[in-house]
């Protein structure tokens, strides 16, 4: 395992610039073996194969891990997340270019190392369609899950182009095959003029809840979160988080913006509360596409908060256990 950090010890932190690139300068390593005690693990998803408008999602995972920021408390509920809990990057999936199918699978692979270890996967995209193979191997230890979902899109299309493995699709294909429970699947902040009645006609069906962003801006985004955290319940639950969730003003990086979203400030604050309240037992960003891994791109930059706030809300709930 290599500790990026070890260079740096004598004098308490090290640069964001320097040394070895992890997320949050957190240990990185490629060995099943070394996740024994790990509380979380990190991991790239860098594929964007599967994207029905703008690519570039390949290169987040570095970008993210770049954007990373020391550890240090929370200065809002006074806790640091890596300081509770022990988290470790665990590099990449070794995903193939346009081969989705392979690269799903060494993703679920992948991810199913992290879960036989006993820790919880955090997966940075990717495109969305990413969520399809981190799902089943949560679902494959932990049962059917429930998912909180932010999106300006449902992604229960059943098909993208006439095509029907795509980041519009997953969604419909986890429900169909029974990793995610329809009754407690919740999305958050859809918008805009996609997906139409066929598709939003299948989520009646499923017993699958809707929260438009008009009820984020009528509701208030603490009512919205506490009604989404009433609807899935105790459980296992899989959070997923498509930056376009936001307005293109707060995240111009990513593959199919939509105006009139969510600010980061609500966004951040969602996120660790639904870490907090509920039992997770995986967790992804997505969409993002930098403009260069290690600038100040904002669309990485707030990715990185969004795992930042999951990794908060876990040590909440965590000490109040």
């Amino acid at each position: 395992m290599i500790d990026p950090l070890e260079r740096w010890a004598q004098y308490g932190e090290k640069p964001d610039y320097a040394g070895p690139l992890s997320f949050g300068g957190m240990p990185l390593t490629q060995d099943p073996a070394e996740l024994a005690g790990c509380d979380v693990a990190v991991v790239g998803a860098p594929m964007d194969d599967l994207v029905s408008d703008r690519p570039g999602a390949r290169m987040a995972p570095r970008a993210i891990r770049a954007a990373s920021c020391p550890a240090g408390p929370h200065l809002e509920v006074k806790v640091d997340a890596f300081a509770e809990l022990r988290v470790v990057d665990f590099g990449d999936a070794p995903v193939i270019p346009a081969d989705p199918e392979t690269s799903h699978a060494a993703i679920e692979a992948t991810l199913g190392q992290v879960l036989a270890a006993g820790a919880m996967p955090v997966t940075l995209g990717g495109d969305h369609s990413i969520s399809e193979p981190a799902i089943r191997a949560c679902a494959a230890v932990h049962g059917p899950v429930g998912v909180v979902h932010f999106d300006t899109h449902t992604d229960t299309g059943a098909e993208v182009f006439g095509v029907e493995r795509s980041h519009g699709t997953f969604m419909r294909r986890l429900v169909e095959a029974g990793h995610v429970e329809g009754s407690r699947y919740v999305q958050i902040g859809l918008r805009g003029y996609w997906p139409g009645e066929r598709e939003f006609s299948w989520q009646a069906e499923h017993e699958i809840t809707s929260l438009f962003m008009h009820d984020v801006r009528e509701l208030g985004i603490g009512e919205v979160t506490a009604r989404a955290i009433a609807v899935v319940g105790r459980g296992p639950v899989y959070l997923t988080v498509d930056v376009d969730v936001l307005d293109p003003a707060f995240v111009p990086g990513t593959g199919t913006p939509e105006p009139g979203g969510m600010t980061a400030t609500d966004l951040l604050l969602a996120v660790r509360t639904v870490a907090a309240e509920l039992e997770l037992v995986g967790a992804d960003v997505v969409e993002v596409i930098p403009t260069a891994v290690g600038t100040n791109d904002y669309s990485a930059l707030v990715a990185e908060r969004v795992v930042r706030e999951t990794l908060t809300g876990i040590a909440l709930r965590r000490r109040a256990a």
